[in-house]
């Protein structure tokens, strides 16, 4: 029986269930009958009788530290949150204090962004997994490391300067539970922050990396092996237009390591789009 469990929790992590969602162990031997839902339940979510219309005006609702907005009004706060934000920290700020979104509640650190803001290149990912999560930066995983190596091969570094260097964030700023991809309404209340960070940092290139990115950033429905390699234009208020290169996600190349070579070609693109950059 003990073998049993240890196979299956070791299941359970292979596919990243790797922290629990209730604070305490369920029994679920036990029948589903009424009386055993409203067990489960806290205390003040069992009333003793019918309760009454509450009295509470409405505004009440909307000033309570518990409740949350609509979809929509999230994401016009999220609009005017990010419109506000005059530089990158007061952007990390706005992110920090925005309550929409479900994912902070859960994650342990904001994962805002990495290497130089001042790079002519900035690279957009998709979400944090556990290691970034731990670290409050992204790409420091296994992933990451690869991206760094990848980058170094044409002469970037996240840590370097001017036009050897790089800058790099991600869609989502929250680790999502278990490292699963990020809901539309994550990435809806989530885009208006990346697309003022890019507005703010002001790069003259993008680089997408995977197919949440490339997605997220112009609609497209294609499947990633089939964008790879685009060049594409994105719009972006109060920038203009910016290129954008998609590409593989490392995470992908690690699952996928015969694809090296797809990526290796989208590389050699962005270099050369960088020193066509430099001559004019």
């Amino acid at each position: 029986m003990r073998r049993a469990l240890e196979a299956a929790l070791a299941l359970q992590l292979a596919w990243g269930a790797d922290e629990a969602l209730d604070e305490t162990p369920r029994d679920r031997r036990r029948a589903s009958s009424p009386e055993a839902m409203r067990a489960t339940l806290p205390a003040a979510a069992v009333p003793e009788s019918p309760a009454p219309p509450s009295p509470i005006a409405p505004t009440a609702l909307a000033t309570s530290p518990h409740a949350l907005p609509s979809p929509g009004g999230a994401v016009a706060e999220a609009e005017r949150l990010a419109a506000a934000a005059a530089d990158l920290e007061s952007l990390r700020r706005a992110i920090a204090e925005f309550g929409g979104l479900a994912l902070r509640e859960t994650a342990t650190n904001l994962v805002f962004a990495d290497g130089n803001p001042a790079a002519p290149v900035m690279l957009i990912g998709e979400a944090p997994g556990a290691e970034e999560d731990r670290a409050g930066k992204p790409f420091v995983g296994a992933s990451g490391r690869l991206l760094d190596r990848m980058m170094a091969s044409i002469g970037l570094d996240r840590h370097g300067t001017g036009w050897g260097s790089f800058y790099v964030t991600n869609i989502i700023t929250w680790r999502p539970p278990g490292n699963r991809n990020p809901t539309d309404g994550e990435v809806a209340l989530s885009l208006p922050f990346l697309r003022r960070h890019v507005v703010l940092v002001q790069p003259k290139l993008l680089l997408l990396l995977g197919a949440v990115a490339v997605r997220s950033l112009t609609g497209a429905r294609e499947g990633i092996t089939r964008l790879r390699g685009r060049w594409l234009t994105l719009e972006f208020d109060g920038l203009g237009s910016v290129p954008a290169l998609a590409t593989l996600h490392p995470a992908y190349l690690l699952r996928n390591p015969g694809a090296k070579k797809d990526a290796w070609a989208d590389l050699i693109a962005l270099r050369r789009r960088i020193d066509d950059l430099r001559q004019d």
